[in-house]
């Protein structure tokens, strides 16, 4: 062959789609592998719920975060934390065969308030109380696929001293998510997520005050406009959280060990422990 067709057919291999019909084929297939390096991301302990104090207020929107830092860390919180559950690859997060083995059903309460941020609060001072406010929060930062968005949620509701708006690992997921799907930081109507709290389970408690509670989503990205494709995958999440006042807030220290994202049903997620999650109209 000779140099000119060797360079001729690497024009033509590297050239742009040629018809909207091709590109818009190809975009989908990096949305969708996009979603997919995310979620197995996240599986790996990349999203971080924090929370900031609030003067809560049942009229309105919680509206400036409390200056007072929280200290509440000692050696049984920490080792609570870090104790390592089961390893998932991102296989195990994918839909699979389900058991027919039964699971007990854990209860998530209601809010009783809107948060800063527009964030569900209000839940009570209990274990299941927690695992509510951390869904609350990753629902809130995750769901509207906008960097903008996740770093409203973060400023409004990180503790002192935690994660900022710049390095938070939920920010930084969305930011890579975007980034590989060619998207603006503003998100685009083409690509919506949606995060449904499945299972879940309470890794461990100290007292009263400290709960390190797991959530295990559903998370459904729904790509494309007309004949629009669905992806779906399993991502969890544990938090350090605290009881403050009269409210849930996730503690400083480093964040816990990465809980497993198996898909809900599953086998290998009733053998990690989680149970089936019955979510009140809010988390709709």
């Amino acid at each position: 062959m000779s140099a000119e067709k060797v360079r001729g057919a690497r024009r033509r291999r590297w050239r742009l789609p040629s018809s909207p019909q091709e590109w818009t084929r190809r975009r989908l297939q990096v949305l969708l592998a996009a979603t997919a390096l995310v979620v197995l991301a996240l599986a790996y302990g990349v999203v971080t719920s924090v929370v900031v104090l609030w003067d809560v207020d049942a009229t309105r929107p919680q509206q400036s975060p409390s200056s007072e830092r929280i200290s509440l860390t000692g050696s049984d919180e920490d080792a609570m934390a870090a104790a390592p559950l089961p390893p998932a690859s991102l296989v195990d997060a994918q839909p699979g065969s389900l058991s027919t083995e039964s699971a007990t059903t854990l209860a998530l309460p209601a809010s009783r308030l809107v948060g800063a941020a527009g964030v569900p609060s209000g839940f009570p001072h209990t274990p299941e109380g927690a695992l509510a406010q951390l869904v609350a929060i990753d629902r809130a930062a995750l769901e509207p696929a906008v960097v903008g968005r996740a770093q409203d949620v973060i400023a409004a509701w990180a503790a002192p001293g935690g994660p900022t708006a710049e390095n938070w690992s939920g920010v930084v997921a969305v930011a890579m998510l975007l980034s590989a799907a060619g998207l603006p930081a503003t998100g685009a109507p083409e690509m919506q997520l949606r995060l449904d709290p499945a299972m879940g389970f309470i890794k461990g408690t100290v007292g009263d005050d400290f709960v390190v509670p797991c959530v295990d989503f559903v998370v459904t990205a729904t790509i494309g406009s007309g004949s629009p494709r669905v992806h779906r995958v399993a991502m969890a999440d544990c938090q350090r959280m605290i009881w403050h006042g009269d409210r849930w807030v996730i503690g400083p220290g480093p964040e816990p060990a990465p809980a497993p994202s198996l898909w809900p049903g599953t086998p290998a997620s009733l053998d990690a422990g989680y149970l089936w999650l019955e979510a009140p109209a809010w988390t709709d």
